[in-house]
């Protein structure tokens, strides 16, 4: 049996031992890598290191690198998140977004800090860009009530596009919709990958502390 580069394809009827199998050859190659699976409609079963389809959904995960990513929700002494609960929660409430993942967007963006700017001109606790911005209608990207508002209403749009997929969504706040939309998944860039497994790591642990 031949593992071919990215993608191994196997039978239904076969999929136990394949699987078997598959453990076997791909451990070697794939121990800094996660695997991710989907079957399609003629029950063929798939599974890379290098999603481009949104039907591929995780199916084991790089340990090393899960525990690298795991966060403790550990943030700067300067800032206080405790002072944007009640804006988060309202904003929350409003566009019906989890308030956990507006929490990891911003714990990943900005680290709470409402006066951050990035190398590229996002500025603001969700590290909104100038264009994004005003297409949000945004006057004041360092305002945190205007930021955290644009932020979470452009996520809404985001997770509606992509009917409710977070990693989708949290892929293309980070890397732009046309990018996503491009690879017909999470692009093939190491910064958008770790960004998304940040995100999706922070919002776990917002969710399991009930902070």
């Amino acid at each position: 049996m031949s593992v071919s580069p990215s993608h191994i394809n196997v039978t239904h009827i076969t999929h136990c031992l394949a699987v078997a199998v598959l453990f076997a050859l791909i451990t070697p190659r794939y121990a800094k890598a996660d695997i991710y699976r989907y079957v399609d409609e003629d029950d063929i079963v798939h599974f890379t290191d290098a999603p481009t389809d949104k039907r591929f959904k995780i199916f084991m995960r790089d340990l090393k690198k899960d525990r690298e990513l795991r966060t403790r929700l550990t943030i700067a002494s300067t800032v206080n998140p405790s002072e944007f609960e009640q804006l988060i929660k309202n904003c929350s409430e409003k566009y019906g977004v989890n308030p956990s993942l507006i929490k990891a967007v911003i714990h990943a963006e900005s680290g709470y800090n409402p006066n951050a700017v990035s190398s590229k001109g996002a500025s603001g606790l969700m590290q909104l860009m100038p264009g994004t911005a005003r297409s949000l209608k945004v006057t004041d990207r360092f305002n945190p009530k205007d930021n955290v508002e644009g932020g979470v209403k452009y996520l809404r749009f985001l997770l509606d596009t992509f009917q409710g997929d977070i990693s989708l969504a949290v892929a293309a706040y980070n890397a732009g919709l046309n990018k996503v939309a491009r690879y017909g998944g999470i692009p093939p860039y190491n910064e958008t990958r770790t960004y998304v497994n940040r995100v999706l790591s922070y919002m776990k642990s917002y969710q399991e502390s009930g902070i």
